[in-house]
């Protein structure tokens, strides 16, 4: 087979294996923005904020709950008999109170005399002897359905004026989880949560698997490699589209999420006179970052120090790899005056230990491990189970395809950094000569 046309098959093949890493670049950015822009959405609508520490839905629960208690209430004997008691007491009283005013000295003749009329014609005693009966017809009125209700209605009412006055004026905040609401064509916080879990599993998979895709095309490159490492004719193309292909998975390891920070009650149900007050997934914190992300948000702070970090991992571990591939391209496709010029051997051979890409991954991991250990023990200590509360915390910090990726891109550049070196060593060499 002549050299032409391997060069041609090993570009054609090469060729469509970069496009296919292109296509799985921006479908890994496309479902893994879509599926963070719905985690975000979601952690929104479920926060405590919104939930558990949501001064209007306590209100809401615990009127309901003793609203209900209303509609159920009916005296039982005992209290019958302490209602009774009460009422007495009430009606001894008026009757010492009026014995007292009649007892007071009298001014006047028709005073004088009206005291005489009353002590003539109401006797005190019989009237104290009739105290209890009196008593117990007043509570068997009480007790009749018409009346009962009607009391009930009073106590209802009062109860929900009380309910009125205590609320969050966050009128914002209402209209933001309206718009939400809106947004995914939901009626309800409910219809919402059965709705999106298996929105974002499908959105996760897709990405899962495209860059899975990305990781493979990244090996049949090296076995590529491996397999025409002594086709000297064919390394010069093939070098060519492994850096394209490092390009088109440095974009997609940067803008793809890296590390997703989650930590939430899954369970917490709460046990007040005798009814559940349930509460499910409230997320206390959620963050979800790609490189580029949290490098927009260091240079969004308006601090000097966040700044600069945000202009050093910019730098570092996006700028100094970029430039690295490019300059070894230049390097590879240029002549003996080209490649003597410094700035480009320093990219092509010595930038290496000026990049920070490798790092940023350990540092990655390293956040990883840290926050995994943070949050495992601080949501181990509110997990508890009594006769009034039972609640349990989960951590669901992970690390998300866009580690992965970047740390195939890193491996790839390095190797393809050594392969260079051994390119150019090659190009060196004299042929051999055979008789």
């Amino acid at each position: 087979m002549s050299r032409i046309l391997k060069q041609f098959l090993l570009i054609l093949f090469a060729g469509a294996l970069l496009l296919l890493a292109g296509w799985s670049s921006y479908s890994v950015y496309r479902y893994s923005s879509e599926a963070a822009e719905i985690k975000r959405d979601y952690s929104e609508l479920n926060s405590i904020t919104h939930g558990l520490m949501s001064v209007n839905l306590w209100r809401d629960h615990l009127t309901t709950m003793v609203l209900n208690r209303i509609d159920e209430f009916e005296f039982t004997e005992a209290q019958e008999d302490t209602l009774v008691i009460q009422v007495e007491n009430i009606l001894t009283a008026g009757i010492d109170k009026g014995a007292d005013l009649l007892d007071q000295k009298q001014k006047g003749i028709k005073a004088k005399v009206r005291k005489f009329a009353v002590k003539a014609l109401v006797p005190e005693d019989k009237i104290r002897a009739l105290v209890p009966m009196f008593a117990q017809t007043i509570v068997n009125e009480i007790q009749k359905p018409e009346n009962k209700e009607a009391l009930k209605y009073v106590i209802k009412s009062k109860l929900q004026e009380y309910s009125d006055l205590t609320h969050d004026d966050s009128q914002e905040a209402e209209l933001r989880l309206k718009t939400l609401l809106d947004k995914y064509e939901v009626e309800d916080l409910h219809g919402f949560n059965e709705k999106m879990p298996q929105k974002i599993e499908e959105l996760e998979a897709q990405t899962y698997f495209h860059a899975f895709i990305l990781l493979g095309i990244i090996g049949i490159f090296l076995v590529l490699w491996w397999l025409l490492r002594n086709q000297k004719a064919l390394h010069t193309p093939l070098f060519i589209i492994s850096v394209l292909v490092s390009l088109v998975v440095l974009f997609s390891g940067i803008t793809a999420p890296m590390i997703e920070i989650d930590a939430r009650f899954q369970h917490v149900d709460f046990q007040l006179i005798g009814e559940s007050i349930t509460f499910n997934d409230q997320v206390i914190f959620f963050q979800s970052k790609s490189i580029l992300e949290v490098i927009g948000i260091l240079f969004n702070t308006g601090k000097v120090d966040s700044y600069l970090v945000g202009l050093l991992i910019l730098t570092f571990s996006i700028i100094f790899p970029i430039s690295k591939l490019l300059a070894t391209q230049i390097y590879l496709g240029g002549n003996e005056k080209t490649r003597k010029n410094k700035i480009l051997h320093f990219f092509a051979f010595k930038s290496g230990k000026w990049s920070m890409a490798d790092v940023y991954v350990i540092a990655i991991f390293m956040a990883y491990i840290g926050f995994q250990g943070i949050f495992d023990n601080q949501l181990s200590r509110l997990n508890m189970e009594t006769n009034s509360l039972v609640s349990i915390s989960t951590n669901k910090t992970s690390l998300q395809p866009g580690f992965l990726i970047f740390i195939g891109f890193v491996l790839f550049s390095l190797i393809l950094s050594t392969i260079l070196k051994r390119i150019t060593a090659l190009e060196k060499d004299p042929p051999l000569v055979t008789n």
